[in-house]
């Protein structure tokens, strides 16, 4: 009976992790992948380059504004009944989109449901991720697969959207998406939550729309940069206010012994600190170059979806390379040597891809610098989330893996928005080098941060 029993259980626990990592490749897959389709959405669509970098903007925004509250929710209605929510709303949106008649529709769809359907489902994926593998080792296993298949999603978005556009349609691409969401639901028919839901747990539903409202704010801020500069000052002072309007509601909960939305006493952990601002730091740095470079050969040097899907085969090979490796790394190396080194590898790929873009022009001029931005990425996405999310008890993930999650997409939201500012207001050579150059002196800054953490394991 043990015999049958154990591979029945090993078979289980491979489809929900499975489920689990495609869920993750899915949703980064969405954020990078219109990335080739800026000319065919745009001509299709009648509305402009900028008028796609905002759709592709608010998804990340929208993700990143609901993440905290998502990730609240799983404590109170489940992990599995949040996850297959989200995967509902996700297809949705996605179905949406690939019918959508204009740009509004498009961001209906594709930036309002399909971000909020995220928000939803990612949170779970990580909880459920920390409670089924509760050792060091099998967790990094597991966030090995699961930061491979998210970082796939978003390296070879660009190259997956580039061949279903080109072969088909942009609008095949979302239907693409909601294919992957049925096969999702599918294996995720068996998944068992480890914790049981508390209906009895409080909802902060003002502090929920608060941090919503500032986090879009700020980065609206960034996108009217380039339009009006008292603009973008009068929306991120805005933003700001309304976020410290935010803490102190949660300080004001706390001390009057409510639960608030998301605990001050999470931000009392150094280590989860210092995890989070590379966490932050890696998905802006994935998605504003993806952004960046997808932008500027499509539209610069006028290559099709193919081909700028083609190049960024090089990052796609590099993630892989050493996302799938996190296991034997997590044995041999400190997880801090690990992130710090991915911080180097990345910071001179960025450097790479200014420097031979302007020797060179061919195409293999951008290979060698996504190829080790790839690498770089590859090697800390795993052990960033893994300094997080082991640094709370059971009971505290769904509040960190919430507030993990919302920090990452963050970091998405600032890269599409800050690197795509910069390269919309001259989509010229020079511009390109000034986002990537942006880049590499934030990926320094993630370095910065990667050195102050512990150098014990």
């Amino acid at each position: 009976m043990a015999e049958t029993v154990a591979p029945a259980r090993a078979s289980g626990q491979r489809r929900v992790l499975a489920a689990l990592a495609l869920a993750q490749f899915i949703c980064s897959f969405a954020g990078s992948n219109m990335n080739v389709m800026i000319n065919d959405i745009s001509e299709d669509l009648d509305t402009t380059v900028q008028g796609v970098q905002v759709a592709i903007t608010v998804f990340l925004l929208v993700m990143a504004a609901l993440m905290i509250p998502g990730g609240k929710l799983t404590d109170r209605y489940g992990r599995k009944r949040c996850f297959l929510t989200g995967l509902v709303v996700y297809a949705v949106g996605a179905l949406l989109s690939a019918a959508a008649p204009g740009l509004g529709v498009l961001i209906l769809g594709n930036s309002l449901l399909e971000g909020i359907g995220t928000a939803l489902l990612i949170p779970p994926v990580y909880i459920l991720t920390t409670l089924l593998y509760p050792d060091v080792t099998s967790r990094a296993r597991a966030f090995g697969v699961i930061m491979a298949l998210g970082g796939i999603g978003a390296a070879a978005g660009p190259l997956i959207g580039g061949l279903i556009t080109e072969g088909i349609s942009w609008r095949a691409a979302f239907v693409f998406q909601a294919v992957v969401i049925a096969v999702i639901v599918l294996l995720a028919r068996n998944l068992d939550d480890p914790l049981p839901p508390d209906p009895t747990r409080s909802f902060d539903t003002g502090g929920a729309i608060l941090s919503a409202v500032g986090l879009v704010l700020v980065v609206m801020g960034i996108l009217a940069a380039d339009n009006d500069v008292w603009l973008m000052i009068a929306l991120i002072v805005a933003g700001a206010l309304v976020l410290l309007w935010f803490f102190r509601r949660v300080r004001a909960r706390e001390r009057s012994g409510k639960e608030p939305l998301l605990s001050l006493t999470l931000f009392r952990n150094r280590t989860s600190n210092l995890g989070l601002v590379t966490q932050n730091v890696q998905w802006l740095l994935l998605m504003g170059t993806s952004f960046t470079v997808a932008a500027y050969l499509q539209v610069v040097r006028d290559y099709n979806a193919v081909e700028t899907g083609v190049i960024f085969t090089a990052a796609t090979l590099g993630l892989l390379l050493t996302s799938l490796s996190a296991e034997r790394l997590a044995k041999r190396r400190p997880q801090r040597t690990l992130i710090v080194t991915g911080f180097l590898v990345t910071v001179v790929g960025a450097t790479a891809l200014v420097a031979l873009a302007a020797a060179y022009t061919t195409a293999w001029s951008y290979v060698p610098g996504l190829l080790l931005i790839g690498l770089g990425l590859g090697l800390m996405l795993t052990p960033s989330v893994n300094v997080v999310q082991s640094s709370f008890p059971e009971e505290r993930q769904g509040e960190i893996s919430g507030l993990s999650r919302s920090v990452s997409n963050l970091g998405s939201s600032f890269g599409t928005a800050i690197a795509g500012t910069i390269l919309v207001s001259g989509l010229t050579k020079g511009a390109y080098a000034a986002a990537m150059i942006t880049l590499a002196v934030i990926g320094l800054a993630g370095l910065a941060a990667a050195l102050r953490l512990p150098k014990s394991p």
